[in-house]
C-alpha cells in the first residue's frame, strides 16, 4: 500500500511491490507514475490470505500480481513465505538485482 500511495511522487525508474496485499489502486495506470511497476508474490506467502478489497477508504485494493493490475511480474515461485523474497539463490533476488541495474527480465 505504501508504494502505491508514494508512486505519483517518486522520482524513480522502477517501483517494486513484493508480498503486497494491494497498492490502493485498481491497476498500474491508477498509480499515476512513469516508473515501470513490478510485483512479486510467492504461493506460500501468507499475505495472499488478506482480501484484495477497498471499501469506504479502507483496505488495499487490487492484487498487484493479478493480470488485470498490469504490473510486470517478478519470478518468485521459489521464495518461501513472506520473508523469502531476498533469500540467497532465489529467482526473485536475481530479478531485484536486474531491476536495480535497469535490465529487463
Amino acid at each position: 500500500m505504501v508504494c502505491g500511495l508514494a508512486a505519483p511522487r517518486l522520482d524513480a525508474a522502477d517501483v517494486v511491490a513484493l508480498g503486497s496485499p494491494g497498492m490502493r489502486a485498481e491497476n498500474v495506470d491508477d498509480l499515476r507514475t512513469d516508473a515501470r511497476v513490478w510485483a512479486a508474490k510467492n504461493p506460500s506467502d501468507w499475505i495472499d490470505d488478506i482480501p484484495n478489497v477497498e471499501f469506504a477508504g479502507l483496505g488495499h485494493g487490487a492484487d498487484p500480481t493479478g493480470p488485470a493490475f498490469g504490473a510486470r511480474r517478478v519470478p518468485a515461485g521459489d521464495a518461501e513465505g513472506h520473508t523469502g523474497y531476498f533469500a540467497p539463490g532465489t529467482r526473485s533476488l536475481r530479478a531485484f538485482a536486474a531491476i536495480t541495474l535497469g535490465k529487463e527480465l
